[in-house]
């Protein structure tokens, strides 16, 4: 039985099988953010395009949007600096992290996809 790790040097029968399980993981651990609320946000998220956000958080947004990626439950957005936080009332079961100054970014959990993201201007 030949191994699949290291991948042969030589042509085998098997290349597909290790492609197909490189892209199921690449998938799976990229795409995770299901929804927004914020269709400016969407659009840079998805374009690159800073109209509908200010340009001065479009960095710390990126950032924050690749952590959402990635982040399977709340806790994994509790980095220094973040000020992750629970929501309360209308927005309970909801979770915000700091952008810049009143800006927040919100968001929820069903399962381990992250959904209803939201970039609001607390006042």
């Amino acid at each position: 039985m030949t191994s699949l790790w290291p991948p042969p040097t030589k042509p085998c029968a098997h290349p597909p099988i290790l492609l197909l399980t490189y892209r199921i993981v690449y998938l799976y651990t990229i795409r995770v953010i299901k929804s927004y609320r914020h269709k400016g946000l969407k659009r840079f998220a998805e374009t690159g395009s800073k109209a509908g956000i200010q340009p001065k958080h479009a960095g710390r947004l990126r950032r924050l949007l690749t952590a959402l990626n990635v982040a399977s439950v709340p806790q994994d957005m509790d980095a220094p600096g973040n000020q992750l936080h629970p929501l309360e009332g209308n927005l309970a079961n909801h979770w915000a992290v700091s952008v810049s100054g009143n800006w927040r970014l919100t968001f929820s959990f069903d399962g381990e996809d992250v959904i209803f993201v939201d970039y609001q201007d607390y006042h």
